[in-house]
Parts: C-alpha cells; sequence; structure tokens
C-alpha cells in the first residue's frame, strides 16, 4: 500500500491516565493528507499540538508533548497502534491532559482501528529512508538506526528479576503482524518503585487492571503473562510509539539495548538533525505491510 491512509470513521475510547489518575476521554478522527497525528486537547478550546520531535518535553516513564504551556502525556500507545495499523493520519481529540492507559497495552486500540476500519487518501505516502548509521547512548544504555528496506527493530532488555532477566526479540514489518505479536504487550511497573513514582506525582492510576505489577520475585496480578517475553516486547511497542513522531514511516533498521523513552526520542532528533542521514522517498524497494 503506498497511498496515505486514515480511520475510516471515529471512535472513542474513555480511562484514566496512568500517571495523572484523571478521567479522560479520547475520539481519534479522520484527517486528510499529510495531517499526520494532530491532537487536540477539546478542554482547552481544541488546541493543537502535533505529535512531532519538537514537541517532546518530558520523558519520565512516559512522552510527553507540549507546546505553549499545554501538555498531552502518555502518548505512545496510541500513536504505536496507529502507526503499527499502517494509520498515516488522525485528529486526536483529547479531554484531559493525558492519554488513558486502558488495559496498559495497545491493544484496545488496535481494536477500535480495526473496527472503524482504514481508508486510503488522494495522496502519495511518504517514507523516511535512513541512508547511514546514527547512533546515540547514554551510559550503559544504547540505540540506533541503519539503513534498510523494511521497518525492522531488534530490542534487548536486561532487568535483574527473575522474571525478565535478558530478553531479545526483533519484529519485521514485512512479515511481523503487529496486533498478534506486539499489541498485547503491556506496561510494566515494580511495586517497590511505586511509591517513589507517586511521590513524584507518577503511576498514581496505576492498578492491576492496566500494569504488570512486578515483586522481587513475581508479579501480583492474577492472570498469566500473554508472552513469555511480553516485557521486551511492550518495550519494541514504545519504540514503535516514540518513533511515530517522525510523521512518516520509517525504512530503516532500529537496534535498541536497554532503551527508554529519552533515548528513542533522542535517537529520532540525531537521525532529524543529520540532514545526510536520511531522504523522504515514496517509492520504497518493498511495500511497507502492517497489521
Amino acid at each position: 500500500m503506498n497511498q496515505q491512509t486514515t480511520v475510516g470513521k471515529s471512535f472513542s475510547a474513555s480511562g484514566i491516565g496512568l500517571h495523572s489518575a484523571s478521567p479522560v476521554n479520547v475520539t481519534v478522527k479522520p484527517a486528510p493528507p499529510y495531517t499526520s497525528y494532530l491532537f487536540r486537547r477539546t478542554d482547552l478550546n481544541d488546541f493543537e499540538i502535533p505529535a512531532a520531535p519538537q514537541y517532546v518535553s518530558h520523558v519520565s516513564y512516559a512522552t510527553t508533548l507540549m507546546k505553549s504551556g499545554v501538555m498531552i502525556s502518555t502518548v505512545e500507545h496510541l500513536l504505536s497502534a496507529l502507526y503499527g495499523c499502517g494509520v498515516d493520519n488522525a485528529f486526536i481529540e483529547v479531554d484531559s491532559l493525558e492519554v488513558p492507559i486502558l488495559d496498559g497495552s495497545s491493544q484496545q486500540w488496535v481494536e477500535l482501528i480495526r473496527q472503524a476500519g482504514i481508508v486510503e487518501l488522494p495522496a502519495q505516502r511518504p517514507y523516511l529512508r535512513v541512508l547511514k548509521r546514527v547512533s546515540v547512548s547514554e551510559k550503559n544504555r544504547t540505540m540506533s538506526i541503519e539503513p534498510a528496506d523494511e521497518f525492522r527493530i531488534t530490542c534487548e532488555i536486561d532487568f535483574n528479576h527473575p522474571m525478565i532477566g535478558v530478553q531479545q526479540y526483533e519484529v519485521s514489518f514485512q512479515v511481523a503482524d503487529y496486533s498478534r505479536e506486539i499489541a498485547p504487550a503491556r506496561t510494566f511497573g515494580f511495586v517497590e518503585e511505586i511509591e517513589m513514582l507517586k511521590q513524584n506525582g507518577l503511576a498514581r492510576g496505576g492498578s492491576l487492571e492496566n500494569a504488570i505489577a512486578l515483586t522481587r520475585e513475581g508479579f501480583l496480578n492474577p492472570e498469566p503473562l500473554r508472552f513469555q517475553d511480553e516485557f521486551v516486547r511492550h518495550k519494541i511497542l514504545d519504540i514503535i510509539g516514540d518513533l511515530a513522531l517522525a510523521g512518516m514511516p520509517i525504512l530503516g533498521h532500529v537496534r535498541a539495548a536497554r532503551s527508554g523513552h529519552g533515548l528513542h526520542t533522542m535517537l529520532l532528533s540525531a537521525l532529524l538533525r543529520d540532514r545526510q542521514a536520511w531522504e523522504v522517498t515514496t517509492a520504497p524497494k518493498q511495500s511497507f505491510q502492517v497489521a
């Protein structure tokens, strides 16, 4: 598919913010070509905040966008679902400062997108083709992107926890079904850190319904893990959501080791700053295939 797309009709979801615990309603609406993803704060006279790297303001435990002092937080799971489902353009109306966490994954967003349908628009889809390797690092965290004829992510995480340890996963958007392999993976957190996070105004809406709560030896959730390696799959979900800020599908191979939201946006900014490292093309050698 080389035409730009949008959702077939509007759809809505309601829930609470993971960090704010505030109730929030979201409506995703069809948008014309070249809109990309545009947030509107309906509680603030439809103030618009584009989902673009220059508007990233905070990256502590979530990705927050801000324009002229107006914020929209925890955008990565919804953006991941839109990008993973091949939706190029959408208006996203939000009536509070944080996108609802829902069940902690992107699965419900994917289901809503599928129900709404995806329609082609009368404009060619642009692709951001990576021309040379770009890398960033922060202590023992590293991330890079290099030329490829597809969008591929190779990710490794390393947590000193008996249920995680070192996990690796690779996904190629030529063959992988985003909705099956990545979208169901839930966010996770450590119970011993919860009180500290809450004192810092974070994770106030966290619960067993929207996150995997890890104890020192296991986890508190009554239901089993959705994948044995659910933790690294969720990290890939986050990477996709943060790289969706590029505003177009990427043709490149991302490699990440112990990365986080800060490193994801740092890599995208480093790539875009180096004008020799990328080009915009409308004719990829292989089509960008997603769920």
